[in-house]
């Protein structure tokens, strides 16, 4: 892939980095002028300057009037919060670089970032009562309802478009976010439940456990479901029928939850009994969870999604799309936090992300649903 100067910037920000915590940059020494900088990396002084600038707001480097830009006196004592946080910006442009090198986007990096810490959120989360109703932090959103790798994207994108927002996740599947909207317990739901009767998703829910209330549904993604195996699905499975043999054992999704729905009314139509499904009643909270199951052998096939698939390195059989929705009571929506959630699922980034986890269709990503 051609180096750009878009990405050169952190690169001579990373070199630069490396000879002051290595102390070939003493504090008090002077960077290299711009210029003399520039033909080295065969770029522009402009980005030399960025490289420059990026250091000197992580505290670094300063410049001086006459004298140049030169390393600052506690740039090298490790206790001190602003090499901490360079330490850490670091590492992760270490991994932006590398995935650019390996031919990947800077879209998809961010998505392998947001997959592998919801990953480590998803296995610390087990066993974690959620936080309590009295915590008051400014501008705080609730979100209950169904697991989706998206997100922690959201909530990690919140934070930077509003600093003072936060996004309090807890996830107990659609039909608990949804009855935690009714009783006044949630500000926003996720859910995606498939009504058999309409063959729609969400609409004919919100209607019947929130009769009168206006409320507006924001399409998060629409999403692949289907059998997550081992890599290189050693027992050749390809159907919801091939759940019924003696030698598979199914890890499955908690009651409530709407992949829990969706199955359940496969089932029934299909006129498989559930009690003829080895593992049927084994069960887990979210996505992540179930593919973990998988991936350590505690189960030999999982229903979930795409992404979650993905983020183990496992095999995925496609059975359906679904929508995701996310729910918004009408005076919750007005708020400016609202708002700012909103604008972070409607930005090309958020999209982009979003796309490059897999499994995810973004082209309604956004759209809105009032009822009434």
């Amino acid at each position: 892939m051609v180096k750009t100067e878009t990405f050169l910037y952190q690169e001579i920000a990373e070199s630069l980095r490396r000879r002051i915590a290595s102390g070939d940059l003493q504090p008090g020494d002077k960077l290299p002028p711009v210029r003399e900088t520039a033909r080295q990396w065969d770029c522009t002084p402009g980005t030399v300057g960025r490289a420059y600038a990026q250091l000197a707001q992580e505290g670094l480097v300063a410049g001086h009037r006459g004298g140049g830009t030169r390393v600052t006196p506690n740039a090298l004592q490790p206790e001190h919060p602003t090499w901490h946080w360079a330490s850490l910006i670091n590492q992760a442009e270490q991994f932006l670089l590398a995935a650019i090198r390996g031919g990947h986007t800077p879209a998809q990096a961010e998505a392998a970032l947001s997959a592998a810490i919801s990953r480590w959120l998803d296995l610390g989360r087990e066993g974690t009562p959620p936080p309590p109703a009295s915590i008051q932090v400014v501008e705080r959103l609730r979100f209950v309802g169904s697991h989706d790798l998206t997100i922690e994207l959201i909530s990690r994108m919140l934070s930077e478009e509003a600093s003072q927002a936060q996004l309090c996740i807890e996830y107990v599947g659609s039909l608990g976010g949804l009855i935690a909207l009714a009783r006044n317990e949630a500000e926003v739901a996720g859910t995606h439940l498939w009504d058999e009767t309409t063959d729609t998703y969400n609409l004919p829910f919100v209607q019947r456990l929130l009769p009168g209330r206006q409320v507006v549904l924001v399409t998060l993604a629409h999403r692949s479901l289907g059998l997550i195996t081992p890599s290189g699905n050693p027992q050749q499975l390809r159907n919801l029928w091939d759940l019924g043999h003696p030698d598979v054992r199914l890890i499955n999704r908690q009651s409530g939850s709407g992949t829990r729905v969706w199955l359940d009314a496969q089932f029934k139509a299909l006129d498989i009994s559930p009690e003829s499904v080895p593992g049927y009643d084994q069960e887990e909270s979210t996505h992540l969870a179930v593919a973990r199951a998988v991936d350590q052998g505690q189960a030999t096939v999982g229903l979930g999604i795409h992404a979650a698939a993905s983020a183990y390195e496992l095999d995925f059989i496609p059975l359906t799309q679904e929508r995701y929705d996310l729910v918004f009571p009408e005076p919750v929506w007005s708020t400016p936090v609202a708002q700012a959630l909103v604008t972070v699922i409607r930005s090309p980034r958020f999209k982009q992300a979003v796309a490059a986890l897999g499994g995810y269709d973004t082209s309604e990503t956004g759209l809105e649903t009032w009822i009434p």
